[in-house]
């Protein structure tokens, strides 16, 4: 019998084979939190809902968020371009 190890995220119980990719995601999870925090602190009203998707959305999107920080805003909107391309693209290949 093989034995094959595993890591488990605390926060939402996900697998992983790789130590570092379970990390990785351990650490962007934690950031997403403290985001979700941080705006459940500063806007008054907003749901717990919305403020966990927005700390997610950020956190996953850190480093062009960190980019748009350091003057390039453009930075932010090229994931949701390329989407669109390629949106396009498959309908005109229909």
């Amino acid at each position: 019998m093989a034995v094959v190890a595993v890591w488990k995220c605390d926060r939402d119980g996900k697998m992983f084979d790789d130590k570092k990719a379970a990390e990785a995601h351990d650490k962007l999870l934690e950031l997403a939190a403290n985001i979700t925090q941080l705006i459940e602190t500063q806007i008054e009203g907003i749901s717990e809902e919305h403020s966990e998707a927005i700390g997610l959305l950020l956190a996953e999107r850190r480093d062009q968020l960190a980019k748009a920080c350091k003057g390039k805003p453009e930075a932010l909107l090229e994931e949701v371009e390329n989407s669109n391309e390629n949106v396009t693209h498959l309908a005109s290949n229909q």
